[in-house]
């Protein structure tokens, strides 16, 4: 597992630790991202041939944090129904599906979120979780017709948040060592240490 500690998720940043992966001969087919714009960017710059899946998870939980827990109108309800099922998509008929309900579901309620007021918050969040979905699409379903390519970022998820979880415990630490225990960290876990 290649590793490389930095202040901050930016273009420079993101540049850089692909162009150093480019530099050892790694090439990857795909890469699964949570769509960061700047990381998504500089994939594009070191690896313009390489496929960008958009994670899903991240798609759902945007989408579903913005369409909130009880959404106030019948577009939101059913838009939120719709973000619901995107997990579940396995199979091409049922990417096909959810494509149909969502532009089916575009087309019902576009005038409807044009006539709302433009300070509403409804009209807000459905617009933001519309646009999330639209920019998303063209990257949603390449591991459909990859197995080896991951639909979701959760594995790369699940390391870091056990990582962070081990790493609040040294709170205090200088930047100095913050970057020797990551570097010990991920060296442990590379050689099945711990």
């Amino acid at each position: 597992m290649a590793n490389q500690y930095v202040d901050k998720e930016r273009y420079i940043n993101a540049y850089e630790i692909f162009n150093n992966l480019k530099e050892q001969g790694i090439y990857p087919k795909a890469i699964t991202t949570d769509g960061h714009t700047q990381v998504t960017y500089a994939i594009s710059k070191v690896y313009p041939n390489t496929i960008l899946q958009r994670c899903l998870y991240h798609i759902q939980r945007q989408g579903l944090s913005w369409l909130r827990t009880y959404p106030k109108t019948q577009a939101g309800k059913d838009l939120k129904e719709l973000l619901l099922t995107l997990n579940t998509i396995k199979k091409e008929t049922e990417k096909n599906t959810f494509l149909q309900s969502f532009f089916r579901w575009d087309k019902a309620y576009k005038e409807f979120i044009e006539n709302l007021p433009n300070d509403s918050i409804a009209m807000k969040d459905l617009k933001r979780t519309v646009g999330l979905i639209k920019r998303a699409l063209p990257d949603m379903f390449h591991y459909i017709y990859d197995k080896k390519i991951a639909p979701t970022t959760n594995i790369a998820e699940s390391f870091f948040s056990r990582l962070k979880s081990d790493f609040q415990r040294h709170r205090g630490l200088s930047e100095k060592h913050k970057v020797a225990y990551l570097k010990w960290y991920i060296y442990f876990k590379n050689n099945n240490i711990f």
